[in-house]
């Protein structure tokens, strides 16, 4: 009943209730058991279309996160990003009104029609999309910053030269083509931006000097075992910060993922201190600004996507890394004044790096930000499969015992964070279908109210 549209439950209503029916039902109950009561038949097809849905037992857990974005609409506000898609709502996936799998419209069924068969095989493209750029930027970079490779360890000017590209053609998107609109509610005016863009900008820098630099130390597929303590890290800060209740079950499943990646590290033939100590530090960084984005700017109600994210933040990191490019990198670079930059290389990695950006932007506008947490594993599966047979990197069986610990550990933090979403919205829809229901009921009283002073 709760997936029931308006004007389904307002026609199901006057045509299958009589008006004393519904003026004598007890109103200590909630309006939408009164209408459960009423029209059982309605609840049990609904049900039963709901059960036989060929999504209600999905392979795979991508397939259930990508079901519940189109069915449910689902967001989730780990990041910059909004999550907008109505009219993979309105499409009625998954037992709604408009006629989708398993639906309870008109040209339901047990078929999937045409129209979502187009948007579950986009959200798939857009997940591929996501993981070639993602993966392409990763390997991109290790070539540049390894010494074994195309030998330019300068992981400051690398990120430098990202932001400047990624700064100018955002700022050709946003002010010159206005392809892309910058918030207006609330505007971000000169004192929001100092207090509350500018601190996420500061750690993003640094996040993201120390996670490049890791790449001169590490394998690529070490440091994507190392990136899995991700939600150990965002879970710690917040409940640091208040923003996350502690609860026991939830610490335990950090403890597995950390047990995962320090025997993963145990186990790496190629481990090196100082490479772990920066990747830590990036995850530390990252994880922090993962939690001040919702501090700052999500409890203020300023909503920015990867576009105007880059807009304001990217300049930002540019004035913070200049400082230590100076001390570090600076002086090295003129002692090696013979060596000239590849335009190719550096272009190509710059117009990667953006791209990612862009998918970044398309995937969670169509799926949600969840979708794009659950990609990014299999992406870390790729990864390391392309390190050790292509890269030739070293992956002992110890690293991959570990690592699969604490990939699970990570899968059923994923799992945790769906179904509490889809809870969450659940209990949205019921209070909005008691909110129809009642309204119903009081035109339906009103009107018998009429009837009897006519």
């Amino acid at each position: 009943m709760t997936q029931m549209s308006t004007c389904h439950l307002a026609n199901t209503v006057a045509h299958k209730c009589p008006s004393n029916v519904l003026s004598t039902y007890p109103r200590t109950k909630s309006h939408a058991s009164a209408l459960r009561s009423i029209l059982p038949s309605t609840s049990s097809s609904s049900s039963s279309s709901s059960s036989s849905s060929p999504y209600s037992s999905p392979p795979s857990l991508l397939l259930l996160i990508l079901r519940s974005d189109l069915g449910l609409g689902l967001g989730l506000g780990l990041g910059l990003f909004d999550r907008g898609s109505p009219a993979m709502a309105r499409d009625g996936v998954g037992g709604g009104g408009g006629g989708g799998v398993g639906g309870g419209g008109a040209g339901g069924g047990m078929g999937m029609s045409e129209g979502v068969l187009r948007k579950v095989l986009l959200s798939y493209a857009y997940v591929g999309i996501w993981i070639f750029l993602s993966f392409t930027v990763i390997v991109y970079n290790k070539y540049i910053l390894d010494p074994k490779m195309y030998n330019w360890p300068f992981p400051i000017s690398l990120t430098m030269v990202h932001m400047s590209f990624c700064s100018s053609l955002a700022f050709a998107l946003v002010r010159v083509l206005r392809l892309v609109d910058p918030p207006s509610s609330p505007p971000m005016t000169r004192a929001l931006y100092v207090s509350s863009v500018v601190p996420i900008g500061a750690l993003y820098s640094l996040s993201l000097w120390f996670s490049n630099s890791a790449y001169i130390y590490l394998s690529v597929s070490f440091i994507q075992m190392l990136k899995a303590l991700m939600p150990v890290a965002v879970y710690s800060i917040s409940v640091l910060f208040k923003k996350e209740t502690f609860r026991t079950s939830s610490m335990a499943n950090m403890l597995s993922i950390s047990l995962g990646v320090a025997i993963a590290a145990y186990g790496e033939a190629r481990f090196d201190g100082w490479g772990v100590a920066l990747q830590l530090a990036a995850v530390a960084f990252e994880a922090t600004r993962l939690v001040l984005i919702q501090i700052l700017l999500t409890s203020k109600g300023i909503s920015l996507n990867p576009i105007t994210s880059l807009y304001y933040v990217a300049p930002c990191c540019l004035a913070f890394l200049l400082v230590p490019w100076c001390f570090v990198e600076l002086p090295v670079l003129r002692a090696s004044s013979s060596f000239r930059p590849d335009l190719l290389v550096f272009g190509t990695n710059s117009l990667c790096a953006f791209a990612l950006n862009l998918a970044v932007f398309l995937l969670v506008g169509k799926t949600s930000a969840l979708t794009m947490n659950v990609a990014g594993v299999v992406k870390d599966w790729l990864l390391i499969a392309f390190s050790w047979s292509v890269i030739k990197d070293t992956v002992t069986p110890v690293n991959l015992f570990g690592y699969a610990i604490a990939f699970l550990g990570v899968a059923y933090y994923n799992h945790v964070k769906l179904q509490a979403l889809k809870a969450k919205e659940a209990q949205k829809k019921a209070a909005q279908a008691d909110e129809e229901a009642g309204s119903l009921l009081q035109d339906r009283d009103g009107e018998r109210k009429n009837d009897s002073q006519a």
